[in-house]
């Protein structure tokens, strides 16, 4: 039975993965386009994506509440379409606050004591971005009810074709119109995925969604998503912490820090989309729930491992810098990188676990408390250089890591 629930998350998960590594090669793609045209819009556009990637991961982290309700009503047509009607209004009412703050990064900016001369870079181009913001959160809602439904292929071709369209346009726009053609690539390509996904879904519902609003089931998604999204923000908030502490060690510390970070970012996305697979198994069962747990667990643990033992044998650092010191600095973290990324990909799973059982506030507290331990620790950590900040980081995911397993145990058992 447990290889049984393996082959299950196996088969949902792994298209996921693959959308999001090319989501990822996309961006890369976009941010190398801007590097060449210059150095202004390259430090322009990084001033936005400080408010866009968090407010991005906020709504899609809010709207997976949506997963374990469709996964539930699969078989009740009636009812299918009455979760996705009300999920898209929850995308409607936490993405409009979110494009409104990524439409004003430029404001943001300047009360951060960003310099004017940036600032003045921006032109019309976070308003660009909050129209990707906007369209993003639709397709991040017909995602999440595509993985309800245990239709991950849809969300694969989605995403490849959106990092097409970035590759294609991206280089193309940025050199014909600079930042602005960065903006217009990036709305297209968000455009083209929501269009697949939604296309998707649609053929896979009995009927038109209306247009009645039933608040108290928004209430319950919301119940579900907002604890996540919440997660999502403290991260982001905590781990902006850390690249704070190590810019203090010195500025090798901070490019090290910085590619060893990018490094576990690309590895616990795997995670992610094992997480996300458990959940229809998960809130689809009065029994076995803890087995279909454990196999996405089984799974991350393999995946995880794999891949970073291609980071650590394979040199991975030597991709990103030619500096000695910095490849030096990094080699020094990998052992504690593979802690890092490993307590992660497990809490992460066990988060998506609760979430399936439609219980994330126990999960949203652990994390606050474990991380908001880190945040203060951070700094002084950092006095020991680089291998006390990323101790500090692998003690702190551990601990969410057990929290999350004895949170959903006792849910679990309810």
């Amino acid at each position: 039975m447990l290889l049984s629930d393996a082959r299950s998350i196996g088969r949902v998960a792994l298209p996921l993965y693959l959308s999001m590594v090319a989501v990822s090669l996309g961006a890369l793609v976009n941010t190398a386009a801007l590097g060449r045209y210059g150095t202004e819009a390259l430090a322009a556009f990084a001033v936005t994506t400080a408010v866009y990637f968090p407010a991005t991961a906020a709504v899609a982290g809010a709207v997976r509440g949506v997963m374990p309700f469709v996964a539930a009503k699969a078989d009740d047509p009636p009812e299918l379409l009455r979760v996705v009607r009300n999920g898209t209004w929850l995308a409607v009412f936490v993405g409009v606050p979110a494009a409104l703050a990524v439409a004003g990064a430029g404001v943001i900016a300047r009360a951060g004591g960003v310099p004017a001369a940036t600032v003045a870079q921006l032109g019309p181009f976070p308003l660009l971005m909050a129209a990707a913001m906007l369209v993003g959160g639709f397709g991040s809602t017909a995602t999440s009810c595509l993985v309800g439904l245990g239709r991950s292929k849809v969300v694969m071709r989605a995403g490849l074709a959106g990092a097409a369209s970035t590759a294609v346009l991206s280089p193309l726009l940025v050199w014909k119109l600079g930042l602005n053609g960065a903006g217009i690539a990036l709305c297209t390509a968000n455009l083209v995925s929501c269009l697949i996904t939604v296309s998707g879904l649609r053929g896979r519902l009995p009927g038109r969604l209306g247009r009645t609003i039933h608040f108290g089931q928004i209430r319950e998604l919301a119940k579900v998503g907002i604890p996540m999204a919440g997660t999502v923000l403290v991260k982001f908030a905590v781990l902006g912490v850390l690249t704070v502490a190590a810019a203090r060690v010195s500025t090798t510390a901070v490019a090290a820090h910085n590619i060893a970070t990018g490094l576990a970012g690309l590895t616990f996305t795997a995670a992610v989309a094992i997480g996300q697979a458990v959940v229809p198994l998960v809130s689809t069962r009065t029994e076995g729930v803890r087995r279909a747990v454990i196999a996405g667990l089984t799974i991350t643990v393999a995946t995880l491992a794999a891949i970073c033992a291609v980071i650590v044998l394979g040199g991975a650092e030597r991709l990103f810098t030619d500096d000695p010191e910095v490849r030096a600095a990094v080699a020094g973290l990998l052992a504690l990188l593979v802690v890092v990324v490993l307590a992660d990909g497990l809490q992460a799973v066990l988060g998506f676990g609760l979430a399936g059982l439609k219980r994330t506030t126990p999960s949203f507290v652990i994390f606050s408390g474990c991380y908001g331990v880190l945040a203060v620790i951070a700094v002084p950590a950092a006095q020991h250089g680089l291998t006390g900040l990323w101790a500090a980081l692998a003690a702190a995911n551990l601990a969410v890591a057990v929290g999350q397993g004895l949170a959903f145990r006792r849910a679990s058992n309810l």
